[in-house]
């Protein structure tokens, strides 16, 4: 018989367990906003602090904590690449998004992560819209959030599809901006039809609204830290009086104000504030995810460079936009202690290669490709030998290697060795060295951590620091493993946090599992990141 003090100590542990499910369930917040700042590089957020103001970029560093040392751990920094580690809180090798497309080793076959024809379009001209998260392999936050909260709503935002069906995980609803007629969109994947607050919002005409005009500075000149201008007019706020024809060489196009213009920013924001009053997200006990990708900072990046006026601009015009989006949303959750704000980046960006008025030198995709063809052509006769090449990975014709009784080791492995000698390449691994070995540290190990065989090249190279490929319109780019495109912001806000700072390492896989245990849910299943140490208040 067991003894009656045995079954005191059961029964207070049992109390005790409810008590701290139940205070867990108190403290947690009941709205999650992640918001994805993309290209945004660690340092922006003090070397442009001079010009931000109190309400946006500045409020969450000022009263956040503050993780000043967070990096991505692989080479195949690229937008679809970042949002999956931050949203399953897993290393590429084990998320299985590698890039945003890949060679079907089967049939030869490009594809790309979010196109399925078994969907439609909503909202959209025929043929078009038609994502899904289908080819997702590790479940993301939302889905853990669903999992354990059926009755949580997770809504997803972007200008591009690729972004807000890879952020927004399978559960939930994503919506991005129809590339025909900038109307926000959904595929048949999330719903049978489009929301009608959505009808509504796209009913108000958003060309109206948002995109009549040129692209003013906000400030005058003598205030930018950045000095080279090339679209934007630089010169005192625009106010009724200031004309607005469109300065020369400046896109006048719709879609181009949106991909290219602070606009695109402005849009997003001002469209998940109205998800949030529309869907009554915090409103209940059941937390909710808002997701938010700002992709418009990233084309800009690209186009202009981080060192123009115009990226400088855009993020003046991101932090008044910030600052809107926050004070909206902190009223209407009615406190700061309900809402959580995750600030980041999915990557940094190079250096522009034309930054000191002398063009860099660049990687020459396209000579590459016929190149190596024409090399394995001599060695082991005339055929397609390399099917193409997707940022920094070469993909080989398997059925040729086979169909000539040769080992796709062996000429992985040629390809490799060949690809040293191209001016500008710093190092290259074959898929049979990454399958084979482990590198516990080094380029190696970052090639390593981004590479998911059944869907990465044959071979992966990495080009030298700040060499970037040749593409058109395009000063900048990401897909590095150096710092300028590893070492990224990452803030968490609000829910009881208090303001610290921690300058100690962070892999980036950490915020998802993070983010996690703050709503005091089960991480992501593939989770692999150290949930981070964040002091709140109780």
């Amino acid at each position: 018989m067991m003894p009656t003090r045995f079954f005191k100590n059961i029964t207070l542990i049992a109390a005790a367990a409810l008590y701290a499910l139940s205070a867990t369930a108190a403290d947690r917040p009941r709205l999650v906003i992640n918001i994805v700042v993309s290209s945004m590089q660690a340092d922006d957020l003090t070397r442009y602090a001079g010009n931000f103001g109190d309400g946006g970029f500045r409020r969450l560093t000022d009263g956040g904590a503050v993780f000043t040392d967070s990096r991505y751990n692989y080479m195949q920094t690229t937008t679809p690449v970042s949002l999956a580690t931050v949203t399953t809180g897993a290393m590429p090798s084990t998320h299985g998004i590698v890039s945003h497309r890949w060679n079907d080793y089967i049939d030869n076959t490009m594809v790309d992560i979010t196109a399925d024809d078994k969907v439609q379009g909503l909202d959209c001209r025929d043929g078009k819209g038609c994502h899904s998260p289908r080819n997702l392999i590790a479940p993301a936050l939302s889905d853990a959030m669903m999992k354990a909260d059926s009755s949580s709503r997770i809504v997803t935002v972007a200008v591009d599809p690729v972004s807000a069906v890879v952020m927004g995980g399978k559960k939930g609803l994503a919506f991005w901006l129809d590339d025909d007629r900038c109307r926000w969109a959904t595929s048949s994947y999330y719903t049978a039809y489009l929301p009608s607050w959505v009808k509504e919002y796209n009913n108000e005409d958003i060309r109206s609204r948002f995109l009549a005009g040129a692209w003013f500075s906000k400030y005058n000149r003598d205030k930018y830290l950045n000095t080279r201008a090339s679209a934007i007019v630089m010169s005192e706020p625009l106010t009724k009086n200031t004309r607005s024809k469109p300065a020369a060489g400046q896109q006048s196009d719709d879609r181009d104000k949106v991909m290219y213009t602070p606009t695109g920013n402005t849009i997003v924001l001002d469209f998940a504030k109205y998800a949030v009053t529309s869907l009554n997200m915090s409103a209940d006990g059941h937390p909710d995810i808002l997701n938010i990708c700002l992709d418009t900072s990233r084309n800009i990046a690209q186009r202009y460079g981080t060192e123009s006026a115009e990226y400088e601009d855009m993020l003046y015009r991101l932090d008044n936009d910030l600052a809107e989006f926050l004070d909206y949303v902190f009223t209407y959750a009615k406190s700061e202690d309900g809402v959580l704000v995750v600030l980041t980046s999915d990557h940094g960006t190079s250096p522009s290669y034309d930054l000191d008025g002398s063009e860099r030198e660049r990687f020459n995709v396209r000579q590459f490709e016929v190149i190596i063809n024409a090399f394995l052509s001599a060695k082991y006769g005339q055929g397609q030998w390399v099917l193409g090449y997707i940022d920094h990975s070469i993909y080989l014709n398997h059925n040729l290697v086979y169909e000539k009784e040769l080992s796709i080791a062996d000429v992985q492995n040629e390809v490799a060795t060949f690809a040293m000698q191209f001016r500008g390449v710093s190092h290259a691994l074959s898929s049979t060295a990454m399958r084979t070995s482990y590198f516990g540290s080094g380029y190696a190990q970052k090639m390593q951590n981004g590479f998911y065989p059944r869907r990465s090249g044959d071979v992966v190279i990495n080009l030298m620091p700040e060499w970037i490929e040749v593409r058109e319109h395009c000063r900048s780019h990401s897909g590095s493993m150096y710092a300028y495109d590893t070492h990224v912001p990452l803030v968490f806000y609000g829910a009881g946090v208090v303001s610290q700072r921690c300058d100690s390492p962070v892999d980036m896989t950490s915020v998802a599992p993070t983010v996690a245990r703050i709503l005091g849910i089960g991480e992501p299943s593939a989770s692999e990141g150290t949930v981070l140490n964040i002091h709140r208040e109780k």
